[in-house]
């Protein structure tokens, strides 16, 4: 990779297991579930970056909650102590800058790979060769943040957006350009003007840095983050640490680092990246993934139907699932609990799961 740059990649595996219920739980969120493939989507990401970082490089980062868990999914490729358990959430630009810190203070000159561990990507290949090509800009333009930016290939409501600047050239095969500006989740008629101008990237949450740059972005636009990560790393093998982090991670706002950091970097660059990619953002991304019988159901069960059409359906291999006369419906059986809704109502899960909450069902989450 690169040459002599010293790499690391910090998996983002936190998530509250909500878009996915009830296949998903708060103990077993998405990342931690085989949506795709044998094995679970944490395992994917690092047997994904096994093949261009060395596995003493990998760090992963969760909740205090689900620790035990991502061990035991990264038992045989993450040390022990690059494990970091949040006292609890608060969304990226705190966990990000804590790993920052924390390989800073080991290797100031590394370069860092943040990535979300519940993505589909592939082919593998393509993936190597642009975080290849990232992290040779981070030695060419040191000061800048890069990200991996997707081609659109539809009017997606869900994604944030990434609109280009002027084209810096090609590195590894992969065109490169300077962010002009980041857009959030636009509505159906701003995405679809997106998609036509061509100028347009999904944002995949996936940056490649120096260490020191994104901590002095950090000091520069959110000092009260960037004081509390290098506290926290000062303190990382004292017998204080624990308690210093649940009083400093209490105080942190709840910012990701896109709003913390990205969207006031003027000198972050963006890659189109050339391999597909699928953020698995709810059920209907399993339509995308897997085939469709003759009725244009997308069956993940032992199932039996009859006028059954456009359909998802999920369930445990043990269970039968039948169905009659029912069209455009998400039908999925898990452990203790089954959800039947209308697939143009996924979006609404996470509130069924706040219903749950507040009816005191919190044994099904």
């Amino acid at each position: 990779m690169a040459g002599a740059i010293e790499v690391h990649v910090v998996m983002l595996a936190g998530g509250s297991g909500t878009r996915f219920w009830p296949w998903s739980r708060h103990t077993r969120p998405k990342q931690l579930l085989a949506l795709v493939g044998q094995q679970s989507l944490l395992r994917q990401c690092a047997e994904r970056f096994r093949g261009c970082i060395p596995a003493e490089h990998f760090w992963a980062v969760t909740t205090a909650e689900l620790l035990p868990q991502v061990r035991e999914h990264l038992n045989d490729l993450v040390p022990e102590s690059q494990l970091i358990g949040e006292p609890m959430g608060r969304d990226t630009a705190p966990c990000i800058g804590l790993a920052a810190a924390l390989i800073a203070q080991r290797h100031p000159e590394a370069v860092m790979i943040a990535a979300p561990a519940d993505h589909l990507i592939e082919p593998v290949g393509a993936f190597h060769r642009s975080i290849q090509a990232a992290v040779t800009l981070t030695q060419e333009f040191p000061d800048s943040l890069i990200t991996l930016g997707i081609v659109p290939t539809r009017p997606a409501t869900g994604y944030g957006y990434i609109r280009r600047g002027a084209w810096i050239g090609e590195r590894q095969g992969v065109a490169v350009y300077r962010v002009a500006e980041f857009r959030e989740k636009p509505d159906l008629q701003t995405a679809e003007q997106y998609l036509a101008s061509g100028e347009f990237y999904w944002n995949s949450g996936i940056f490649v840095w120096r260490v020191q740059t994104i901590l002095r972005e950090l000091a520069q636009q959110q000092p009260r983050i960037e004081n509390a990560v290098r506290r926290l790393a000062e303190n990382w093998h004292s017998p204080q640490r624990d308690a210093l982090l649940r009083q400093e991670y209490a105080a942190l706002p709840k910012i990701s680092i896109d709003y913390a950091v990205m969207e006031g970097c003027r000198t972050a660059l963006v890659l189109a990246a050339p391999f597909r990619w699928d953020d698995l953002g709810s059920w209907s991304a399993l339509e995308r993934l897997h085939p469709q019988d003759a009725d244009y159901n997308t069956i993940l069960a032992r199932h039996v139907g009859l006028k059954t059409r456009r359909c998802i359906i999920v369930g445990d291999s043990n269970r039968l699932i039948a169905t009659l006369g029912v069209e455009d419906l998400l039908i999925v059986q898990s452990d203790d609990a089954v959800l039947v809704a209308q697939k143009q109502q996924e979006n609404d899960i996470r509130q069924l799961v706040e219903l749950l909450r507040d009816t005191g069902q919190e044994a099904f989450l």
